[in-house]
């Protein structure tokens, strides 16, 4: 009994033997070129890339060209390995005795029935590839799409991830955009209205502006900032209690929105020294006998005390 245990065990580690010999070995392979292939795709991928990015984006500044390496090299790279795991599950499947024929043409038959089913999951597919050879956005861009709004988080074949002001995480479908607003791209635009009153001498208020945003611009630590002076534009508005007046001027990529933080208060201040009126909306009451009265004078009260009437 003990001879026929000792055979069987030496037949049974025999064939798993002969089974390394043949199969092990070249599933090991397998798996060994995938994971090197896998490695060197993200290693060559970036360089290359950067390298193409350099050539053919040579005048943008560096930020956009490292956002458009990152975008681009964490899409190719992604999907080379996953196509590199599938090709090497595909070639394992023979060694470990699965006859692949059979899940091939019911892979295919499947793909068709999911082709039709899957128009959506296909759109997104398309848009997604459209989006990243047109650079429409990438990684760490600002944008508008399919009406959300902030910055890029990751782009991929099938849908955009975006962060919002309030942190939220969005994952758009590429299918559903179908205009892409980018904030950030190449420079940003400060672009704002302030109001002041109508009794204003609206060119010295309009010269006021233009010296505080040539003030900023020369600012050591507002000038690496912008690129072009905000200035007055025009009169934009006849508003109900103001006249607006247009500001524009240009920053670097994303800059925009501390720019106009910095220049509204700035204004603030100027416009406190020059004595010039920003408005606000408040309502005129006219009685019988002529006598007007603007509300609110005492937050606490909304009608005349009787010594105030005629």
């Amino acid at each position: 009994m003990t001879l026929l245990l000792q055979v069987e065990v030496k037949s049974a580690g025999e064939k798993v033997e002969d089974w390394l010999l043949d199969h092990g070995i070249v599933i090991g392979v397998i798996a060994v070129v995938v994971i090197v292939a896998s490695i060197l795709l993200n290693i060559i991928v970036p360089r290359l890339i950067r390298a193409t990015a350099e050539r053919r984006l040579a005048e943008k500044p560096e930020e956009e060209i490292q956002q458009r390496i990152d975008t681009l090299s964490q899409f190719f790279a992604t999907s080379g390995t996953s196509i590199f795991i599938l090709l090497g599950f595909f070639m394992m499947l023979p060694e470990l005795g699965v006859n692949i024929a059979p899940l091939l043409a019911g892979a295919g038959i499947a793909g068709i029935a999911v082709g039709f089913g899957a128009q959506s999951l296909v759109k997104d597919f398309f848009s997604g590839i459209f989006i990243l050879i047109d650079n429409q956005y990438g990684k760490g861009d600002v944008v508008e799409i399919a009406g959300i709004s902030g910055v890029v988080q990751d782009v991929g074949l099938r849908r955009t991830v975006v962060r919002d002001i309030n942190g939220v995480v969005h994952f758009v479908p590429n299918g559903e955009i179908v205009v892409a607003s980018n904030f950030t791209e190449d420079y940003s635009r400060v672009n704002l209205n302030v109001g002041v009153s109508y009794s204003e001498d609206l060119e010295h208020v309009m010269g006021v502006i233009d010296r505080v945003g040539e003030e900023m611009a020369a600012d050591p630590d507002w000038a690496p900032l912008i690129i072009s002076a905000p200035k007055s534009l025009r009169v934009d508005n006849f508003g109900d209690s103001s006249i607006d007046i247009k500001i524009l001027g240009d920053t670097k990529v994303s800059q925009q929105w501390a720019v106009m933080g910095e220049l509204r208060l700035r204004l603030k201040k100027a416009f406190d020294a020059e004595g010039i009126e920003i408005p606000y909306p408040h309502t005129q009451l006219v009685t019988k006998g002529g006598k007007a009265w603007d509300f609110p004078r005492d937050p606490d009260r909304i009608v005349p005390t009787p010594e105030e009437y005629p």
